[in-house]
């Protein structure tokens, strides 16, 4: 790893707070850079072949490293053509917040999930992989009309969740980044695509083998996981560690008996009220932070997913790095937030730019 640079006897006076949040700049922009070459030096063929997705646009396409090239995400995309895109996103998620501070935790990443459903077709965001989890489209409604009423035609839906992911990440806590633009958006979005997310109940084994399918390797996977710091979850998605865990116990052993207890009483056994919620992590449910390595650590993980994380060695000493170093997380978090924005997206002249994000043009 790079040196970072820090002050030196004969520069100006900083603050310790400013000396920091340069050092969390610093590391960030490594991090990411280093991702950004590492990605780039690799010379490979990639085919996508998936049809009814967003991702491909129901179609079937090989790109070829030429083609990436040609037509790759770039920092600044809309410099000259749409400058306040980013900074309008910005502003609208910043009003989300103030209006319901959970609401970061909400938004999503894949631009197929702002597309409604359709008499015969049930898309992604109905899914009951995703409804009622996420929400917060209004946000990307606002900041798409606003950008619409300056550049029509211009920036993607793809772009504007990539952007407001990144803003949900700064504005709980988290280090920002730069994010890499210029996605297309795909034109179908299908309930069924969501039969490709990790479910709460993968054991790490099953969760390295999901994230590695994407291109990414286990330590990116704990990594990202850290992202249930912030948010809730609805009962139905754990209430198996409290009433139904095996044939052999009833209860998920592996569960802090305080945590099990109150969860239990937050959920009541045969609920399946969609109401009934609790925070993914207690101690800090809307700030991203640490906290949720050190609940795992001490068998506060609320799904099956999080606590599995200290199963294996490897993952084990992730989540122990981790819990200890804030700086080091943040960053490793900003940087694959970068790599998986940039996983199957449509660039160039696929897709389309859809005027309305929840409709097709």
């Amino acid at each position: 790893m790079d040196s970072f640079s820090s002050p030196s006897s004969g520069s100006p006076q900083i603050s310790p707070e400013a000396a920091m949040d340069q050092l969390k700049h610093q590391l960030a922009q490594h991090y990411a850079q280093e991702l950004m070459e590492t990605m780039q030096g690799k010379c490979f063929e990639k085919c996508i072949s998936k049809p009814g997705t967003s991702l491909s646009g129901g179609e079937s396409s090989c790109i070829s490293s030429a083609h990436l090239q040609e037509a790759r995400l770039e920092v600044g995309f809309y410099e000259l053509t749409c400058g306040v895109a980013e900074f309008i996103v910005k502003d609208e998620v910043r009003k989300g917040f103030f209006w319901d501070r959970g609401i970061a935790a909400g938004l999503g990443c894949d631009g197929s999930v702002l597309i409604d459903s359709s008499p015969t077709n049930t898309a992604e965001k109905d899914s009951p992989a995703n409804n009622p989890s996420l929400r917060g489209f209004e946000i990307i409604d606002n900041a798409k009309a606003r950008i619409e009423s300056i550049c029509e035609g211009v920036v993607s839906c793809a772009d504007i969740l990539a952007f407001a992911a990144r803003d949900s990440v700064q504005i709980t806590g988290g280090l920002g980044y730069d994010v890499p633009a210029g996605r297309r958006d795909g034109r179908i979005s299908s309930a069924s695509e969501t039969s490709n997310l990790p479910p709460p109940t993968f054991n790490v084994d099953q969760l390295t083998q999901s994230f590695k399918s994407k291109g990414l390797t286990q330590d990116e996977m704990v990594t990202l996981s850290g992202a249930h710091t912030i948010g809730r979850s609805h009962c139905t998605s754990f209430s198996n560690r409290l009433y139904s865990f095996n044939f052999t116990s009833k209860e998920d052993s592996s569960l802090d008996p305080i945590y099990l207890n109150q969860l239990q009483q937050q959920c009541p056994e045969g609920s399946n009220d969609p109401s009934l919620v609790v925070p993914m992590n207690p101690a800090s449910p809307i700030t991203m932070d640490i906290s949720y390595y050190g609940d795992i650590l001490a068998n506060r993980g609320l799904f099956t997913s999080d606590q599995t994380l200290i199963s294996n060695l490897a993952t084990a000493q992730q989540v122990a790095e981790n819990s200890r170093n804030p700086f080091l997380w943040n960053s490793k978090f900003a940087a694959a937030m970068v790599k998986m924005g940039q996983i199957g997206v449509l660039t160039g002249t696929a897709g389309e730019i859809r005027l309305n994000c929840r409709v097709p043009n």
